[in-house]
């Protein structure tokens, strides 16, 4: 079963493809947004601990980030394979992430990365802010998020590219076709999975 993250800039339909990308080779996809969220509201020990940090306003330290992933990565349904979204965001976590692999006997299979064109993702991140009503996404503060995404990932990128394992992928199109495009970039690198069977 495979091993993957998913990479790409804010607006190029990350979340997304990653449901339907884990869905499709039968593994979880585990997104390290929602597991905060999940702790949160569960107010789990780790739960309580991120909450004091964010109420702190700090950002989450990666002991704090590595503790919960590979408290998720242990459950049952991550045994046969993942789909990492969000996560590794640092050198630290990707070295953290390259030590819960070994022990398990595994290692990473691809890193799928979208791409998408700055432009078509400010056109496309202002108009969600505008049917949410979020006045504070202008187009200054977007293209910001895009470049301090583009600066904090390119070297793990580079990372997972000098071990051959990058697979690149337009993002940009119907939803449908970039799925296609994934799958099959997946596919002709030998990466497939079980995909579950809908009732």
């Amino acid at each position: 079963m495979p091993n993957l993250l998913i990479v790409g800039p804010p607006g190029a339909g990350k979340g997304t493809q990653a449901v339907r990308i884990a869905e499709a080779l039968g593994v979880p996809a585990v997104s390290t947004g929602d597991i905060f969220r999940q702790n949160i509201k569960e107010q789990t020990e780790l739960g309580q601990r991120v909450t004091a940090i964010l109420d702190a306003g700090e950002y989450v330290p990666d002991e704090l980030t590595n503790e919960l992933v590979d408290d998720r990565l242990a459950q049952a349904d991550a045994q046969a394979g993942y789909l990492l979204d969000g996560y590794p965001r640092t050198a630290g976590q990707v070295a953290f992430l390259d030590g819960v692999n070994e022990r398990r006997g595994e290692r990473l299979d691809a890193v799928v990365r979208l791409v998408a064109d700055t432009d078509e993702v400010v056109r496309r991140l202002s108009a969600r802010a505008a049917e949410q009503g979020r006045s504070d996404d202008t187009e200054e503060v977007i293209r910001h998020r895009l470049e301090v995404y583009e600066r904090e990932t390119a070297p793990l990128v580079a990372t997972f590219a000098e071990r051959g394992l990058v697979i690149e992928v337009d993002g940009i199109g119907a939803v449908d076709e970039v799925t296609a495009r994934i799958l099959d970039g997946l596919a002709a690198r030998g990466v497939q999975g079980t995909p579950s069977v809908q009732a």
